[in-house]
């Protein structure tokens, strides 16, 4: 069942849309901001809301890049694998920051607070190679630019 601030949300996003199947995918980033990722229970909660089916909104949310259907960590690190990041140091990067968590493409660090994911294109390829995290990009990457950006959050994390 959606919550009450969820519900108002949506609600609040209606008007700008032709009408609530439009909506769908706006829905699903509202749970998710909510929730973390998107259940099962999510996909059914936003389907009823906007008189959809699960199977229809299922493959919105299988579509969309940015709508988690499993558990990620508090940040989500997207590393561009397009032409221009490969040519300019993807690999390199890929490896130093897969060292420096811990992890592989797809999975969340130990302490959940990282999820490493490729992704096709960020769109900044005359920065390349650029990676976001969260809703911030960065670009023109290397190693050591890398692990200032993560000890940032890390920090961040436990000034809260």
């Amino acid at each position: 069942m959606l919550s009450e601030q969820e519900k108002q949300q949506i609600e609040a996003k209606v008007q700008h849309y032709p009408n609530k199947r439009a909506l769908c995918l706006e829905a699903l980033k509202i749970v998710q901001e909510h929730r973390g990722w998107v259940t099962d229970e999510g996909i059914a909660d936003v389907a009823e809301a906007l008189q959809l089916t699960p199977a229809e909104l299922e493959g919105m949310a299988t579509f969309y890049n940015m709508i988690f259907r499993k558990p990620v960590g508090k940040h989500v690190i997207l590393l561009c694998d397009s032409v221009s990041c490969w040519i300019m140091g993807y690999e390199r990067l890929r490896e130093h920051l897969t060292t420096r968590l811990g992890i592989g493409l797809g999975e969340t660090s130990a302490d959940q607070r990282f999820t490493l994911l490729p992704n096709v294109c960020l769109g900044a390829c005359d920065h390349a190679p650029v990676m976001m995290i969260d809703n911030a990009h960065y670009q023109d990457l290397d190693p050591g630019k890398i692990d200032e950006i993560i000890a940032m959050y890390r920090q961040e994390d436990i000034a809260r």
